[in-house]
């Protein structure tokens, strides 16, 4: 079991508010714990958004269930009925799940059976609640800071460097099928993880007016670099499903499928490591020159070794069809890390990474 910020935060979290829920006195510290653990967000935008919706659910929760309280009773039949109307109300402003449960969370401690005054019961139960939620987002705030965009990163390079060592396998026919076909559905996985990562870099608020801009170029960079990746991870899949056509084609054609698209993997490689800072600075030329794939050239052999097939030699047609568009994600990703480089200091990146199986072409 990996041991993560978010889990640690929500210790914390809960330790702070029960500490602080005893030392002022507080009949009710639990609810303090239990609304800490689910104020917890997993960056501080988010944070702060959660704190004043869940502040608003509480308020609401907390008056719904003292006024029927006070005017039908607690009866287990009611109970159920007062969260039900709290639900759906939470439900048509669109809070979220973790909103809702503290919702309902209130109502029971309100109307749970009790000799207190009514409206003093309510305040404290309504106290205990605020007071986890604030105590989350200082938190959330203080403690392990998330790193989005060196997590981004990480994940984008992991990612890209599996897929790439897949298609060098895959065009030299030393692939199991069903294990690639595995692969491919855990990147289409990794995929979405990291869009999900991307949103909430996305998310992160810059206060300071001269990091702002570098970080916008940085948010479309690695944007980019996402789109190459699914594409590099399409070409992937269109190798798998001409994998036995591709086998059964001339040697001509093979050679020069596989040279071309080496030339991609390559341009792709050295555009990654230049980001991290692995290929030497040129001042005259920031980001290295790939080198350029002859895709016209492909397509030429391609109709040459059919050319007395009028049939077969359309079929690798959208197999050369994604290459081209990978190669075309490439290029731009190349313009934007120029451009990138050429008003900036470096895209700052550097960190200690795992050696990488490769398997030379």
């Amino acid at each position: 079991m990996k041991l993560g910020a978010r889990m640690l935060k929500t210790g914390i979290a809960v330790t702070v508010a029960l500490y602080i829920a005893n030392l002022i006195g507080l009949p009710s510290a639990t609810y303090a714990g239990i609304a800490a653990a689910f104020a917890i967000q997993p960056n501080i935008y988010r944070s702060f958004q959660t704190m004043f919706e869940q502040i608003y659910a509480n308020i609401f929760g907390v008056s719904i269930a003292a006024v029927i309280v006070f005017t039908l009773g607690n009866d287990p039949i009611i109970i159920g009925f007062t969260t039900i109307i709290v639900i759906g109300f939470c439900m048509y402003l669109r809070m979220n799940e973790n909103t809702i449960a503290l919702a309902l969370i209130a109502v029971l401690a309100v109307m749970e059976t009790t000799e207190m005054m009514l409206v003093n019961f309510a305040g404290l139960r309504f106290l205990s609640l605020t007071l986890g939620i604030v105590t989350a987002f200082f938190v959330n705030l203080l403690f392990f800071p998330p790193k989005y965009e060196l997590r981004l990163f990480k994940q984008i390079d992991q990612m890209t460097a599996d897929i790439l060592l897949w298609l060098r396998i895959s065009t030299r026919h030393l692939s199991d099928d069903p294990a690639l076909k595995g692969e491919i559905d855990r990147l289409d996985l990794e995929i979405a993880h990291i869009d999900n990562t991307y949103s909430l870099y996305n998310e992160e608020r810059i206060y300071r007016r001269k990091a702002r801009v570098p970080k916008m170029r940085k948010m479309v960079i690695f944007r980019q670099m996402i789109v190459t990746s699914k594409k590099s991870l399409e070409t992937l899949r269109a190798f798998y499903q001409f994998d036995d056509k591709i086998d059964s084609i001339p040697k001509e054609f093979q050679k020069v499928l596989v040279d071309e698209l080496d030339k991609i993997i390559y341009g792709h490689e050295r555009l990654l490591l230049s980001t991290m800072g692995k290929i030497k600075k040129n001042q005259t030329k920031p980001v290295e020159d790939i080198t350029t794939p002859n895709l016209p050239h492909l397509v030429d052999t391609l109709f040459r070794v059919y050319e007395k097939d009028e049939k077969d030699r359309h079929i690798l047609l959208p197999l050369a069809s994604r290459l081209m568009d990978y190669h075309k994600e490439i290029l731009y990703l190349q313009k934007l890390l120029y451009s990138y480089q050429k008003f900036h200091d470096g895209f700052n990146l550097n960190f200690k990474k795992k050696k990488r199986r490769r398997i030379a072409p």
